[in-house]
């Protein structure tokens, strides 16, 4: 993942973030940044928060093969590690629109995408002088945030 995605036209009002080689579930992070694409600014990060202290499921819509269902979303699970690494990477493209005047309240997600990353590779130790790879999957993720034309 070489650079953003999405460049924008010139004197649109875009803040950007990305985190780059993240080590967390490229599968895991796909569902969540499913469930916050599209929603304004303030309800993603509540939904990230609530999914960090287990309040809320994300809905697993794609890798949910043997998942179990939970109340009103059907299959889903609470992914700890990857909503408080997303909701960190929101926060930074939050910082990153204040700094170039852009209205926190008018924002929403316009594109939320991830790729997988370069996998860090490792062995455990096993009897009799074997090794077992133990290899550590990252992950690339882009956030982009564009501010609506007007409330509403």
């Amino acid at each position: 993942m070489r650079g953003y995605t999405y460049q924008g036209e010139a004197g649109t009002n875009v803040a950007r973030a990305r985190g780059i080689e993240i080590p967390m579930s490229p599968k895991k992070t796909y569902e969540v940044l499913n469930a916050i694409r599209g929603l304004p600014l303030e309800r993603a990060e509540t939904f990230l928060e609530e999914v960090v202290s287990l309040k809320r499921a994300v809905p697993f819509r794609r890798y949910n093969q043997e998942t179990a269902h939970k109340k009103g979303i059907g299959p889903g699970r609470y992914p700890k590690k990857v909503a408080g690494q997303v909701l960190q990477i929101l926060h930074n493209a939050r910082e990153n629109a204040e700094y170039e005047g852009l209205d926190s309240d008018l924002l929403f997600v316009k594109i939320a995408a991830s790729a997988r990353g370069r996998i860090r590779k490792a062995s455990m130790p096993r009897a009799h002088g074997r090794a077992t790879p133990w290899n550590e999957q990252t992950t690339n993720v882009e956030i982009v945030l564009v501010e609506r034309k007007e409330r509403g």
